[in-house]
């Protein structure tokens, strides 16, 4: 099984990047009744360019989703911090 994420450019540091997939391959282990993950489940994460995600007819950018309810204060001031 091969699972593909794409994100916005955003604070995509390593660590953050390792918790995403792993918490991924464990839920979906979970929901396979599995103890574990399977060696041949493969997950990537692809982080999308600013200026390069595009919805409803026009190009987003991460800050057009700052104050939407989709971040925790944590992540939006962290944003801003690189983004704004």
């Amino acid at each position: 099984m091969t699972i593909n994420i794409r994100v916005m450019n955003s604070v995509w540091t390593k660590e953050i990047r390792k918790q995403v997939i792993e918490n991924v391959l464990n839920k979906i282990a979970e929901a396979c009744n599995m103890p574990a993950p399977a060696p041949t489940w493969w997950v990537s994460l692809e982080i999308i360019d600013e200026g390069s995600w595009g919805s409803s007819g026009t190009t987003l950018s991460i800050l057009d989703l700052l104050n939407s309810g989709v971040f925790t204060l944590e992540r939006e001031e962290a944003i801003l911090k690189a983004f704004g």
